[in-house]
């Protein structure tokens, strides 16, 4: 099976074609950084039935599970069809996700291919709570078309994120993806994420736009940029009055084929 595989900012994808039959232990299978490729989730890319976009980006999380939207996923989506020759590399390039329409731009510094992405209007949920050991810490929830809880702390490094925070599974039905933050300076974060349906990842596009809205918030604005410094690398956030932008790269790695037969499948 011909399989890609790319990142952004270290949150990575093995992208397939719409030959490919999914089944959720196939995708934990590929996701198995032992006995697979090895990453965060599954991008294959299908046709779109959406009238205003050609392609459809369907997303699985590691664990098998489907998910609503992924932020760095968009990216890497819009930087395969660039590669693979699907659409222009100089214009916008609009993608259907489970959560709605979301349009990838380019925005590239020499040498660093990236996009900024339109991910629409967040929707604030309300407060919620998030508990790991001991600890409970109180969190803005966010909806970025998928569901977050972000809670600020005094330091992200201490925190034990090796296996899911315990969280109000009443608010949170469907689980939640659960980000901590710190301010380094104003308008400057460093956060790290827990994902529903992956674990801990090194960066997490949604989170990330889910942690600027509700750090602005605190801050009594509902516009404004923010630059969130993730496990792997660095993502802008932009929100304006009528959406949200977030800015960051995308970069394809590989090419190359998988026998199915030689995965380890779940139990």
């Amino acid at each position: 099976m011909a399989f890609s595989k790319g990142h952004g900012t270290g949150n990575d994808f093995v992208i397939l074609d719409a030959d490919v039959q999914l089944t959720p232990d196939l995708v934990a299978a590929l996701c198995d950084r032992h006995f697979g490729i090895g990453a965060d989730g599954v991008l294959r890319v299908l046709p779109s039935t959406a009238p205003d976009a050609a392609w459809f980006m369907d997303y699985w999380n590691s664990d098998g599970s489907l998910s609503e939207m992924c932020g760095n996923g968009v990216r890497v989506f819009a930087q395969h069809l660039v590669e693979s020759g699907r659409v222009a590399e100089d214009g916008p390039i609009p993608i259907a996700t489970r959560a709605g329409l979301r349009t990838a731009f380019p925005a590239s510094a020499p040498g660093h291919p990236g996009f900024r992405v339109d991910m629409g209007a967040p929707e604030l949920l309300g407060t919620s709570w998030a508990r790991i050991g001991d600890q409970k810490f109180d969190g803005i929830g966010v909806s970025m078309g998928n569901p977050h809880l972000v809670c600020a702390v005094p330091a992200v490094e201490p925190l034990s994120l090796w296996e899911s925070p315990v969280f109000d599974t009443e608010f949170y039905p469907e689980g939640v993806n659960v980000e901590f933050y710190t301010e380094i300076e104003p308008d400057h974060l460093r956060m790290r994420v827990y994902e529903r349906g992956s674990g801990e990842t090194l960066s997490c596009g949604t989170g990330t736009c889910a942690v600027a809205v509700a750090y602005l918030r605190s801050s009594g604005r509902s516009t404004g940029t923010v630059t969130v410094d993730v496990p792997g690398g660095r993502l802008v956030v932009t929100l304006d009055e009528q959406t949200c932008w977030l800015a960051g790269p995308a970069v394809i790695v590989a090419h190359g084929f998988v026998d199915t037969d030689a995965l380890r499948y779940p139990a």
